[in-house]
């Protein structure tokens, strides 16, 4: 209004010079109290915070919730790492199952598969059926196993099927806001199938950008959501063509876009090969972990059935013969064989020398 003043009026003392500072001024006005944290006067309110149990949805696997300090936190974005077949949706469906199972409201949000796909497998989870089982079961059976379910489990699960590659953060943010209006409906998590194949809100896939950043700007949308909407989202990754036959991933075999793990707060690989499949077993190693310390239990084990879509803790016996440290090949039978004969041509060389 001053500067207003000073433009209309000649008697104004203030010359047009004055405007500037005028609106810095004005501009500097703020009714958030808040303006930094103050490290002696807000020592109590960290001591609080330090204190404060944070609010975590728990896994279902004793390994998981150790290497999280009890399972996943709100605002965060979490990603699994595996090649194709080895059992990324098969993790997340049996996560998604074990929320469902704890009475947490689950979105699951899906551009791979159909919704029906999904649900079928996590019915396969939580009735306990094998895949095979599962079409062959009677109605009625079928049935009184859904009511046996439905009275033990006080959760909610969504499936929502958008088409490969047509649906973003922006189209997630819709739907959230929906179910909420239309079926006061709020995921406590969310897991999204899979993030190589949304789109970005941002930016146009083309000539102009490169996956890079085309992925990048993925992830840091997604993981954007999860602090508007106070969530973990759990999402999933493909690995390198190189990785793919990799015994020992790392975060360099991840695919398109080495931005999607320096976005992540948490980041898993799954690992499979001749021997844990006979083992019925998945390994599982830690890339990323902004919750814990990674180095503990870098990698470990857990069991598999793949016919009922389940994944369980193994012994305590099966996690002893993994070392921290060290290719995941080094210590298979092939690994160890190759490194006993290198041992011994190493033994001759130093004979003969």
């Amino acid at each position: 209004m001053k500067s207003i003043q000073i433009l209309d009026s000649d008697k104004e003392k203030l010359g047009k010079g004055a405007i500037p500072q005028i609106l810095s001024d004005a501009l500097s006005v703020s009714f958030d109290s808040h303006i930094g944290h103050d490290f002696f006067e807000d020592a109590a309110e960290r001591y609080e915070y330090y204190h404060r149990k944070e609010e975590k949805v728990p896994f279902d696997l004793d390994y998981f919730n150790q290497i999280t300090k009890g399972g996943l936190p709100n605002k965060s974005l979490n990603v699994i790492l595996a090649g194709t077949g080895v059992g990324k949706s098969l993790a997340m469906c049996h996560f998604a199952a074990a929320n469902l199972a704890a009475g947490l409201d689950v979105l699951y949000i899906t551009m791979e598969m159909a919704e029906e796909k999904i649900a079928e497998r996590i019915d396969a989870n939580l009735l306990n059926v094998s895949l095979d089982e599962l079409g062959l079961l009677p109605r009625d059976s079928y049935d009184k196993k859904m009511e046996r379910l439905l009275s033990n489990t006080k959760g909610k699960l969504i499936v929502k099927e958008y088409p490969t590659a047509s649906a973003g953060a922006g189209h997630f943010r819709h739907l959230l806001n929906e179910l909420k209006v239309k079926r006061s409906f709020k995921p406590r998590i969310i897991y999204i199938d899979y993030l190589n194949i949304c789109s970005s809100s941002r930016l146009k896939y083309g000539a102009n950008v490169n996956s890079y950043t085309y992925i990048k700007a993925i992830a840091e949308e997604l993981r954007g959501l999860a602090v508007e909407f106070d969530v973990p989202i759990v999402t999933a990754t493909q690995t390198t063509r190189s990785g793919f036959t990799s015994s020992d991933l790392g975060l360099e075999d991840t695919s398109e876009s080495f931005g999607l793990p320096a976005t992540a707060d948490f980041m898993i690989a799954l690992i499979s090969s001749e021997e844990l499949q006979d083992l019925n077993q998945i390994m599982v190693k830690q890339l990323k972990n902004r919750y814990s310390d990674p180095t503990k239990h870098r990698r470990f084990v857990v069991g598999v059935d793949k016919s009922k879509m389940k994944l369980y803790d193994v012994e305590q016996s099966a996690q002893q013969d993994i070392v921290d440290d060290g290719p995941v090949f080094d210590k298979s039978d092939s690994g160890i064989r190759i490194k006993t004969e290198k041992g011994k041509f190493k033994d001759a060389f130093n004979s003969f020398s």
